[in-house]
């Protein structure tokens, strides 16, 4: 069914129609609308058959969700950022006990600083947690992945996150085709866990394990992701055949045939990036971009046989390896490894940042001309960071980092609207106020322009 919707209201309609019997949520932004969208058509009688577990907590909600998934009960829950991070002991251990729960991941930065906007940073931050990762591009992507993991959890009995970025999709009004109850039970069964706590017919769950055997077991968990390389393309299959359109899978390349420079990216900037190579394949330019939808398990063999003619690969990422660089890129080389491969590590989008098609297509030209560093921050503002550096070998208390950082530039923005006899506009002014060290005068956050 069509239908003009905010991201966030199709994913609660997508998950009801997987008849969940168990959800359990702690509210955080930007994941909230989804879990009061699924918490009203519990209570409303729309979703039957289900239990909405309201808790204190993001690790409350895990365990909740565990202690379900236990007994044989479908689960599902949501969170985000600092969210995430609060339930980690606990998303280990569902991962570790073969829990096959779905969880949405409304992406979004970590702090500190504080920061509400979208990144993959707290995904990347699980990535070794044996859950199975799957990025959406799109809402219509997200909405279908959510049926998909469903199935695919159930079958291995291995958790998943299906994560879309937040505000970008989650806040975000457009068409989706929403899944049919009807479609969804033909695609979806009922569930049959592999292991269940049952009082006539008592099991251990999460006993003690040795070191005699602690290998085996992680291995097998690892197994278990190897698998889900062959299901997960076996799924995107069926749910063509049933639903009429191509959504999951392992990776997505676009117009990467003939292509002597592709970029690499997970989630909503693929869009972005499509635009910008559908102009310069117009100039003549063999452009291309590999979507990768499965980053746990992470699909080498797949991400290897689109890369191979490239002559140059970028790897755009919205999360780092703070010490380091890239983190897709890392995998990107070990799906490349025997093989001439150069690859450059483009970070950008961190915190919320505005990715334009002006600063893509300029780090692109770089790229191709060979000035592109190995390691780029896309826009990184280098007189910002000069400054805070500058403070920072000539001041021994030379105050909290970010903001020093944050009214250096609203300082700056605004003797710049001084200097052309403007105030900010009220439609960029934010709520965040810095006090300076010094003066501990208030400064307004101005807020960047949108998309170019």
């Amino acid at each position: 069914m069509l239908k003009q919707i905010e991201g966030s209201q199709a994913i609660a309609r997508a998950v009801a129609a997987c008849r969940p019997n168990v959800i359990s949520a702690y509210p955080i932004s930007p994941q909230t609308h989804i879990v009061e969208a699924l918490s009203a058509l519990v209570k409303s009688g729309q979703l039957e058959h289900c239990e909405y577990v309201n808790v204190e907590s993001e690790f409350s909600a895990m365990s909740a969700c565990i202690g379900a998934s236990a007994v044989g009960a479908r689960a599902y829950t949501a969170t985000a950022s600092q969210g995430l991070l609060y339930m980690v002991e606990a998303v280990y251990n569902a991962s570790g006990l073969g829990m096959p729960i779905v969880m949405t991941v409304a992406n979004r930065a970590i702090g500190a600083p504080i920061n509400i906007w979208n990144d993959h940073t707290d995904s990347m931050s699980q990535r070794d947690s044996g859950w199975l990762q799957l990025f959406a591009e799109n809402n219509q992507e997200a909405a279908d992945l959510h049926v998909q993991a469903f199935r695919i959890a159930e079958e291995l009995s291995i958790p998943v996150m299906v994560c879309m970025d937040g505000f970008i999709l989650t806040h975000a009004v457009e068409q989706v085709d929403l899944p049919e109850q009807d479609q969804v039970d033909r695609f979806l069964p009922p569930y049959e866990p592999r292991q269940v706590l049952d009082p006539d017919d008592p099991i251990s769950i999460g006993a003690m394990v040795g070191p005699e055997a602690f290998t085996e077991v992680r291995y097998l968990a690892h197994h278990k992701q190897m698998e889900a390389l062959e299901l997960i393309p076996q799924v995107q299959q069926e749910f063509k055949e049933i639903f009429g359109r191509d959504s999951g899978g392992l990776v997505h390349p676009y117009r990467c045939e003939d292509a002597d420079v592709i970029v690499t990216a997970l989630g909503s900037v693929i869009g972005t990036i499509k635009d910008v190579v559908d102009e310069r394949r117009e100039k003549g330019e063999k452009i291309g971009v590999l979507g990768i939808c499965s980053f746990r398990p992470f699909p080498l063999a797949a991400v290897r046989e689109v890369l191979q003619t490239a002559k140059i690969t970028v790897s755009f990422e919205k999360a780092f390896s703070v010490g380091i660089g890239g983190i897709v890129s890392t995998q990107l080389r070990a799906a490349m490894r025997g093989r001439p491969f150069t690859c450059y590590d483009v970070i950008g989008g961190l915190g919320g940042r505005n990715v334009t098609k002006k600063s893509l297509n300029a780090m692109l030209d770089d790229a191709i001309a060979g000035r592109l560093q190995p390691l780029t921050f896309l826009d990184l503002d280098m007189q910002l960071v000069n400054a805070e550096l500058e403070r920072e070998r000539t001041t021994r208390r030379s105050g909290p980092m970010a903001e020093n950082v944050m009214r250096d530039a609203v300082e700056r923005t605004n003797a710049n609207l001084a200097a052309q006899g403007e105030r900010p506009p009220a439609d960029k002014v934010g709520i965040a106020r810095v006090a300076a060290p010094s003066t501990r005068a208030d400064a307004i956050n101005v807020l960047p322009e949108g998309n170019n």
